[in-house]
């Protein structure tokens, strides 16, 4: 049988220490998708979303927000703002 590209290894312990941090499957999954399976991107981006979202924000408008600004906080938190 053929081994599991060791990329796939990796995506996997990613979406595993994510989901140990106890962020959503469909949204760690979603993250590591558009952040081209960066870890470190997509925590950050899981992280200012559960940020974001408690303070009141629009789950599809933070996504959204955050994309544009690079999961940069202080723009992304203007541009929430500014909504």
């Amino acid at each position: 049988p053929d081994c599991l590209p060791l990329q796939f290894l990796s995506y996997l312990g990613a979406c595993d220490r994510l989901l140990k941090q106890g962020y959503d499957e469909g949204q760690v999954e979603e993250a590591m998708e558009m952040f081209q399976y960066s870890e470190k991107k997509a925590a950050e981006f899981l992280r200012l979303l559960a940020q974001f979202n408690d303070m009141g924000f629009q789950q599809n408008e933070i996504k959204e927000v955050l994309l544009l600004c690079g999961n940069q906080r202080e723009r992304a938190l203007e541009e929430l703002v500014m909504k």
